[in-house]
């Protein structure tokens, strides 16, 4: 294997195990959040795009490298007798084959990547939303809980209120009553009273006679 293909194989290896990192949950994706928000990768992601579309370039030069040597060999037809350049030729047919193979999932590894990569971003961020809607809706059940706990404490309080005034209301209505009641009794006594006091004068009245 030539240099160039031993190095697109080496990063096909590297796509892999990144891949599989990627999808076993090893990192939470707040982990995965904080090592794209670092400066490390920071310093990556301002040409990320750049770098990319251009491996991707070189990548697909290469296929098309694999594939030209593929169709070149596989239509080749040697002679019987050459035995040696018939296996020579199979050789080729197999390294162009083995070639292609490598850079196709060369190319398919980095979309899938990037892919990877987006999806945790966006699934962090939903658990961040997700975290603040439930907060938000356990505030509102307080905060509803609350006011329904004013609302009774309101209500109790007015019960309690107009409890207060009707016992002020019949206990007014009693002393009122009750004046009245004394009343009869006081201008019953001074009848009783002027009564004696006739009765005694007349008393004795006679007996001065």
């Amino acid at each position: 294997m030539s240099l160039q293909w031993t190095f697109i194989a080496g990063y096909l290896y590297f796509e892999i195990a990144v891949v599989i990192i990627m999808i076993l949950p090893i990192f939470s994706p707040r982990r995965w959040h904080q090592f794209f928000r670092s400066r490390l990768f920071a310093m990556f992601q301002q040409h990320a795009a750049l770098y990319f579309y251009a491996f991707l370039g070189v990548l697909t030069l290469f296929l098309m490298d694999a594939i030209r040597e593929m169709r070149k060999y596989s239509n080749s037809e040697p002679l019987p007798s050459h035995l040696s350049t018939e296996m020579k030729g199979h050789v080729k047919l197999f390294r162009a084959q083995r070639n292609f193979y490598i850079t196709s999932f060369a190319i398919f590894l980095a979309f899938v990547i990037k892919r990877l990569v987006t999806m945790l971003i966006i699934q962090y961020e939903l658990e961040l939303k997700a975290e603040q809607i439930i907060k938000q809706a356990e505030d509102t059940v307080n905060q509803a809980k609350k006011a329904m706990l004013d609302n009774d404490m309101q209500v109790a309080e007015s019960q309690n209120y107009k409890e207060l005034k009707n016992v002020l209301e019949v206990t007014e209505n009693l002393l009122e009553e009750e004046k009245l009641k004394t009343k009869e009794l006081e201008e019953e006594a001074t009848k009783w009273r002027l009564k004696y006091e006739k009765l005694e004068s007349i008393t004795s009245g006679k007996g001065d006679e």
